[in-house]
């Protein structure tokens, strides 16, 4: 049987890095002492309030269609919330429910770009951008950046990138899975690049509440942007509701209303209990976050301390986010080789983040997604396999 081009499209090397995952989760279903860092998922449940109000929405009777943009008060409240961390006033003709980030960044692509149109993307970058944009028929170019600063962007290699074809510029701040979060003066950059070229730019924000030491900034407050600009956001991360698929588009309304006819095609609406959490979610959300904030910064820290100096292993301290990068080089193994033998090992799952791009090569992604006393045992094995590699 034949099958549309479309499918060829949405495979690459990317989406197979979640391999050694599969194998990890495989491995804890068959009762192995299996520590799994490979996925953000984190080991703790959605704050109760928020499980309590979706529990309620379902008894009185909240399962039948909703509206296919997502209802009314969910919107002006994330049309409120955007404007107190952004700066930037938006009305809920700006906002459009999404199943998370990723379907946010798959549905910009469909609407912004076709055949023939380039779209830059700093890499590393999320694993399914690849895809995504590919589905439009559009070509992804990658924009390396440089490991030695962080991996932050170079933005003469972006301006650099652009040509008659380009069509976009997508990217995440903060960043997964390095962690870094665009300092003002780069955001700035971009906008430059992207009016003076007249392009659009997506910008995936879904760790914005998630940062430590630098502040996050949102592209599409400055000045001038607000026209161009998609800005992903999700509470996947900042409340832990990461199976819950809750997400949302701010875009311009002309925009707003093509993300809807897809919308009446892909997903027909949200459930309406899952929008009740999420405004309960939005309600709390200064408290929530900023307890989740805590929390991966105490986790960070304790793998910071136990894994960087450990022969055969530089650690990146992120600036955000629920991931460390790894270089693990100076092991002498590459990196699949490193996460599969690791795995083999010590029945530790981590992910090979050249997967991300070809700027992380060398690099492995660590997800502080375990308890405390979890997370010092990983650390531990992981600890141990590179004293053996470099013994």
């Amino acid at each position: 049987m034949k099958y549309s081009n479309l499918v060829e499209r949405l495979q690459g090397r990317r989406t197979t890095a979640w391999e050694i995952h599969h194998a990890a989760q495989q491995a804890a279903a068959r009762g192995e002492d299996v520590i799994v860092l490979s996925v953000g998922d984190p080991d703790f449940g959605t704050p109760e309030v928020i499980v309590e109000r979706a529990v309620a929405a379902l008894r009185a009777g909240d399962t039948h269609y909703t509206t296919i943009m997502g209802r009314e008060p969910l919107r002006e409240a994330i049309a409120r919330e955007h404007a107190k961390s952004s700066g930037r006033a938006v009305g809920k003709e700006n906002v459009m429910l999404c199943a998370g980030a990723q379907n946010g960044v798959f549905v910009s692509s469909l609407c912004l770009c076709e055949a023939g149109d380039e779209v830059l993307v700093p890499e590393p970058m999320y694993l399914t951008y690849e895809a995504a944009i590919r589905a439009s028929g559009a070509t992804l170019v990658p924009v390396p950046v440089d490991p030695s600063r962080g991996f932050h962007l170079d933005c003469d290699a972006l301006a650099a990138a652009v040509t008659p074809r380009t069509r976009a510029i997508f990217f995440a701040t903060p960043c997964n899975p390095t962690g870094a979060v665009m300092p003002r003066e780069d955001l700035e950059r971009i906008a430059e690049i992207a009016k003076a070229h007249d392009l659009w730019v997506v910008s995936d924000e879904v760790y914005a509440d998630l940062t430590f030491e630098r502040e996050h900034v949102s592209i599409g407050a400055l000045e001038g942007m607000a026209e161009r600009t998609v800005t992903l956001g999700s509470l996947s991360k900042s409340h832990a509701m990461a199976g819950w698929r809750l997400g949302w588009a701010i875009a311009p309304e002309t925009l707003v209303g093509h993300f809807g006819r897809l919308a009446l095609c892909m997903l027909y609406g949200l459930p309406g209990f899952i929008q009740q959490a999420a405004l309960t979610a939005l309600e709390n959300r200064a408290q929530i976050a900023a307890d989740m904030r805590e929390l991966y910064r105490r986790r960070r820290d304790i793998v910071y301390e136990r894994l960087n100096g450990v022969p055969g292993l530089r650690c990146l301290l992120p600036e955000a986010g629920m991931f460390m990068m790894i270089d693990v080089r100076d092991t002498g193994l590459d990196t699949h080789e490193f996460t599969w033998q690791l795995f083999k090992a010590q029945k530790v799952s981590v992910l090979d983040a050249s997967a991300f791009g070809e700027t992380a090569s060398g690099y492995v992604r660590l997800g502080f997604v375990v308890d405390e006393p979890r997370l010092v045992e990983a650390c531990e094995r992981i600890a141990a396999f590179a004293r053996q590699r470099a013994g």
